[in-house]
């Protein structure tokens, strides 16, 4: 599916998942394994999760061709008791790592009720809405925590990049309403929409940058001379630092100082650490017996009396929703900017470019 308009093309996932996957298996990686990887990155772009979908394919194979990221990883588990286990991802995708910690984290919480799964020497795994959601088709909720591949935020009142946009999401269902999801950063805006504003040369708004001097940056392509904004200023970074805390430090993973900038270096292993927390419901209490309060509260919420000027109570994972039944349908929207990067990479690496159907 090609629909034309003003700006883009719109191409259909299953185009977006073979162009993916073909990228993927002529720089080593396995057709099934490509095929997963694919599946997960087409998702993201169908969820309205823009900067992490097929937008970061030239960024991970320019890091498999630099020897940063291993092909041929033994996800393994290093540590394990009940309630909890310790994933090594062997410096693989770190889709092919989530996937398998998500996995093992409802494996588990269908007998210990609640399950945790760190994982360590991981790379970038897309959006946190990926492996929160997870669960959610198993009764169960999901949380999720990772480092941010980049240091893009200082601590409160300093200079010094230090932490990340380490991002938060958790998943939950609902009985007749759609799952409630909530994906954020820990800054006001993801790094991953300041490369997509400079790739398609609009400019940020201001709040998302500051610059050095403590002045609005606005323009994306001079994003190296200031950092982002935390959510809820002081509050945003000690979230930012207890999340990184979690998912890198109690791992063995990157942290701090440590943190690699997978934007910048080709060559160097992050070592990116994630955790999911599988959560089951029937533990706490009757399946149906949640979904309905989920559903009553969400009823309460979106049919609240609304401020003047204000046409919608916003539940958290309706955009997503939105987004998802628009590109099911009609298919994901391309902008000429990234069109023309993805033929330059199918160039690269001889592969049919996307959306050519010859």
């Amino acid at each position: 599916m090609a629909i034309a308009t003003s700006t883009s093309v719109r191409l259909g996932a299953a185009q977006l998942e073979a162009f993916i996957a073909a990228a993927f298996v002529t720089v080593g990686v396995s057709k099934s394994e490509a095929q997963t990887i694919a599946q997960l990155m087409a998702r993201a772009d169908v969820n309205g999760s823009e900067g992490h979908g097929i937008f970061r394919l030239p960024q991970y194979i320019r890091r498999i061709k630099g020897g940063a990221v291993n092909v041929k990883p033994n996800i393994r588990i290093e540590r394990e008791a009940a309630g909890m286990a310790l994933v090594n991802g062997d410096n693989g995708m770190g889709h092919l790592v989530m996937k398998f910690a998500t996995e093992k984290a409802i494996e588990k919480a269908k007998t210990a009720g609640v399950a945790w799964v760190g994982a360590k020497w991981s790379n970038h795994a897309g959006p946190a809405s990926l492996y929160a959601s997870m669960p959610v088709a198993h009764n169960m909720i999901g949380l999720y925590l990772a480092v941010g591949n980049a240091n893009h935020l200082p601590a409160w009142g300093g200079l010094d990049m230090l932490l990340s946009t380490n991002p938060i999401a958790i998943a939950l269902p609902g009985e007749h309403e759609s799952p409630v999801v909530l994906d954020m950063a820990t800054t006001v805006a993801a790094y991953g929409k300041v490369k997509t504003k400079a790739q398609r040369g609009e400019m940020m708004p201001e709040g998302w940058m500051m610059d050095r001097q403590g002045k609005p940056l606005t323009d994306p392509k001079r994003s190296n001379e200031g950092f982002l904004l935390p959510i809820g200023g002081y509050k945003g970074y000690g979230l930012a630092l207890m999340f990184g805390l979690l998912a890198g430090t109690l791992n063995g993973a990157a942290m701090g100082r440590d943190v690699v900038d997978f934007n910048a270096d080709d060559t160097t292993p992050t070592n990116t650490g994630h955790c999911i927390v599988a959560i089951n419901i029937e533990a706490f209490q009757p399946v149906a017996d949640f979904k309905k309060s989920v559903d009553a509260l969400v009823k309460d919420l979106r049919n609240s009396e609304r401020l003047p000027g204000v046409d919608h109570i916003h539940i958290p994972g309706e955009g997503s929703h939105a987004a998802r039944a628009d590109r099911e349908k009609n298919g994901v929207p391309m902008p000429p900017s990234l069109m023309a990067a993805l033929e330059s990479l199918a160039g690269e690496l001889g592969i049919t470019p996307l959306g050519n159907k010859s």
